[in-house]
């Protein structure tokens, strides 16, 4: 039996009761934005949360195909009327069974959609305040780039920007470097230098992240690398954006005392929607 809110239930009608994706956080997840009946790019997405569960040692089900995993996420975009524009999770946990050492790696998937407003990405916010959050580190390890449902950190990094009115805010690892924001990818402008930080210093490899590192190192006259950011670097900075799925690119337009342009964020924003159009 378990006690849940003050009230006794049978463990089996207690469906938490021994999932582990909530008792030890041994899940994996990808968020995804759906437009006009399609999974935006879906393949990077598929490998990257197969990657993930072959790091954490979790079966792969023989049937778990890219197709399956397209299917699976539109069929129930179609049945909640959302498949123009949606926003979808899909979270795979360890089954049931056993404490810290699982009693075998069989997996479980579950899948929720919202629908989304703007089909196509737009700057959301004009103003958009950042401060560096430091009351926890992100390790510089292979498991900070997964994307698991341990995220007691961005939440608490989340509720800081709240109370201190501001909209995000950047993460840091243990060597103090800038890596990441609360819910995407960082990238800096510099005099002509488009930087963000390598994966290797602990941040998600984000696949928005892949798609504008790709459309910049396009454009004529802009260097782009992917090496260390000191908070120190930020005030030097011309520009600073953030990207992830969902948003897309949301320029920073102010850290501290220093405010920034969003020029290149804008043009970035309409190569993206440009290559989404094409399909």
């Amino acid at each position: 039996m378990v006690n849940f809110n003050g009230t006794i239930f049978e463990t089996e009608n207690a469906q938490l009761a021994g999932n582990r994706g909530f008792l030890y956080g041994d899940a994996v997840f990808e968020t995804l934005k759906i437009l006009d009946g399609r999974i935006l790019f879906s393949e990077d997405h598929y490998f990257r949360l197969m990657a993930s569960m072959r790091v954490v040692r979790m079966e792969i089900p023989m049937n778990f195909t890219l197709e399956y995993f397209e299917e699976q996420v539109l069929t129930l975009a179609n049945a909640e009327n959302c498949s123009a524009s949606a926003r979808a999770r899909i979270t795979v946990y360890r089954n049931d069974g056993g404490r810290y050492l699982p009693e075998d790696h069989n997996v479980s998937f579950l899948i929720s959609v919202s629908k989304l407003e703007n089909p196509l990405y737009q700057i959301g916010y004009t103003t958009y305040e950042v401060d560096l959050y430091k009351d926890f580190y992100v390790a510089r390890q292979l498991l900070s780039g997964i994307k698991s449902t341990n995220r007691l950190l961005n939440v608490a990094a989340a509720i800081y920007a709240k109370e201190n009115d501001l909209q995000n805010c950047l993460l840091l690892n243990d060597e103090k470097n800038v890596i990441e924001a609360v819910q995407g990818n960082v990238f800096m402008l510099t005099d002509g230098k488009l930087v963000t930080p390598p994966v290797s210093e602990g941040c998600v490899n984000g696949v928005m992240r892949r798609q504008v590192l790709a459309l910049a190192k396009k454009m004529e006259h802009l260097e782009v690398l992917e090496q260390v950011i000191s908070p120190f670097d930020l005030q030097k900075a011309d520009e600073i954006f953030i990207t992830n799925i969902i948003i897309g690119i949301q320029p920073v337009s102010k850290y501290r005392k220093k405010e920034f342009g969003s020029s290149l964020a804008q043009t970035l924003l309409q190569k993206l929607n440009t290559q989404i159009r094409l399909g």
